[in-house]
């Protein structure tokens, strides 16, 4: 066990405390009724009858049954006040023993901060304006015997905060603000895509060949059909399977594991959607993106004129759109066109800048993925205001179609705002004999030592063998989106539960 997860003396008494509490409540009946219902919540009740004043209230008698946690309970002899909180929200309780009764009322007393109650009565304002509800009657639901954290407005140890999420959800209103958001988030883009005649699919999880993407994977076995399969890294090549086979728009928004690190903006399990749109190419998916990520901060913050940690992020000014090498010369101006044309001075440099050159991604490249280092090393983390990066070089580009005007060039961009990426996209390559050339190259690479290389996926060859239509394919990362349109600046902020190592 972990000193994280060990009780302090104190926490031990009390927990030693509430385990005896709980013992005598046993020898009197049930202690963990389910026969409780409440009839509305908190939110709602704010909403229905704050604004009337208390004589108002009083007079129309309104009851209601409500449910949650105790989060505050301050005993004063003959009345005492306690504080609720459910899913939407908190209220004051007020509880007269003349009117619950001596039994009832010393109950109350000895439960504990972190109980789940049901309470009934009616609904007023405290000579303070406070809306309340005069308790009739009450119930103890369900006992805690483990005490909340010591501290009010939020849980302020990090590891405590992702490691025992539900805790981190009972006292942090902020974090449940985070993902009440990331739902409607994800709501909103759905919507987005089905008004634009988008069908929703899944494909499957796990894969017998990785691929859609240049990642590591997790590794399992099948027992059943005794085989080695991977959970997946992108659902990619299975929705263009489904462009194949007449579904012409398609979009999956699901689970995708990549066996790689852990950062503030990395979680090897993570949500993506993609989606793909026959008759279509990467300037209408760049148009399409712009439009749905500006469209879902409208429906969700209420304006496209944002802030992220501090600054300004204004998402209804277009986006920028440039090539690798003008991202380059606009962000790290010091790098002369000439300079960045020479592949032994990109080398050179990027060896200074401390990117594995001689590796196997990078050993036997050509100029374009040399740039394309280069960029990530100097002005990815620049690129603030949401920025397409087009135009990528084929080498790094498997499932891309080429370029018909530039030689070794794809039609592709990556979408960067605030500095990291949010989403990929291209013009599909429809060609089942480039398909395969470029997949035997992948192999290539992997025999090499590129353990993110793609396997050669006979399938899916066979596939555009039968005939796919031109066809526009975008990948958006969910979790970085929500990060972005929540102001939270570490991706396990937006992950109910991230992965971490173990306690032990």
């Amino acid at each position: 066990m972990s000193t994280q997860d060990t009780p302090a003396p104190d926490e031990n008494r009390l927990i030693a405390e509430r385990r005896a509490k709980l013992s005598t409540l046993r020898e009197l009946g049930p202690v963990y009724p389910n026969d409780y219902r409440p009839d509305t919540h908190a939110a709602t009740l704010h909403a229905d009858y704050g604004a009337l004043e208390a004589e108002a209230l009083e007079t129309q008698g309104i009851q209601a049954r409500v449910a949650g946690r105790m989060m505050l309970k301050r005993v004063m002899g003959k009345a005492s006040f306690a504080t609720l909180q459910d899913a939407s929200g908190r209220l004051q309780l007020y509880l007269d023993r003349g009117v619950l009764g001596d039994e009832a009322y010393a109950a109350f007393k000895t439960w504990d901060i972190g109980d789940i109650l049901g309470a009934e009565g009616q609904v007023f304002k405290t000579n303070k304006g406070e809306l309340s509800l005069r308790v009739q009657s009450l119930r103890l639901l369900s006992k805690s015997l483990r005490p909340l954290p010591d501290k009010f407005h939020g849980v302020a140890d990090q590891e405590l905060r992702y490691r025992q999420r539900y805790v981190d959800l009972i006292m942090t209103d902020s974090t449940r603000q985070t993902f009440l958001a990331r739902s409607r988030i994800v709501n909103a883009i759905r919507q987005i895509m089905t008004d634009a005649n988008f069908l929703e699919v899944e494909t499957p999880m796990l894969h017998p060949i990785p691929g859609g993407a240049a990642a590591k994977p997790f590794i399992t076995h099948h027992n059943a059909l005794d085989m080695e399969m991977y959970l997946r890294i992108a659902p990619e090549l299975y929705l263009k399977r489904l462009i194949v086979g007449g579904l012409e728009r398609v979009f999956e928004i699901n689970r995708n594991f990549r066996n790689e690190g852990v950062s503030p903006r990395h979680n090897p399990e993570f949500t993506m959607m993609e989606f793909y749109a026959a008759y279509t190419d990467y300037r209408w998916l760049m148009d399409y993106t712009e439009s749905l990520i500006r469209e879902t901060a409208l429906q969700v913050c209420g304006t496209a004129d944002l802030s992220y940690q501090g600054q300004p992020l204004d998402l209804s000014r277009a986006f920028d759109r440039l090539t690798i090498v003008e991202a380059i010369q606009k962000y790290a101006p010091a790098y002369t066109l000439a300079q960045l044309q020479d592949e032994a001075f990109l080398r050179q440099d990027l060896r200074r800048l401390g990117a594995e050159v001689d590796g196997p991604v990078l050993a036997n490249v050509g100029l374009g993925a040399l740039q394309l280092a280069l960029f990530e090393e100097t002005a990815e983390a620049k690129l603030w205001h949401p920025t397409f990066i087009i135009d990528y070089p084929i080498e790094v580009s498997p499932l891309a179609r080429a370029s018909d005007t530039q030689a070794g060039i794809t039609e592709r961009f990556e979408l960067f705002a605030c500095g990291r990426e949010i989403a990929n996209g291209f013009s599909e390559l429809n060609d089942p004999e480039d398909q395969a050339a470029r997949f035997q190259a992948q192999v290539a690479a992997k025999d090499a030592g590129d353990e993110e290389a793609m396997y050669f996926d006979t399938d899916y060859v066979r596939a555009l063998e039968y005939g796919m239509p031109p066809t526009g394919g975008c990948g958006i990362g969910i979790d970085r989106l929500v990060m972005m349109l929540t102001d939270a600046p570490n991706i396990r902020d937006v992950i109910l539960f991230p992965h971490l190592r173990r306690e032990d």
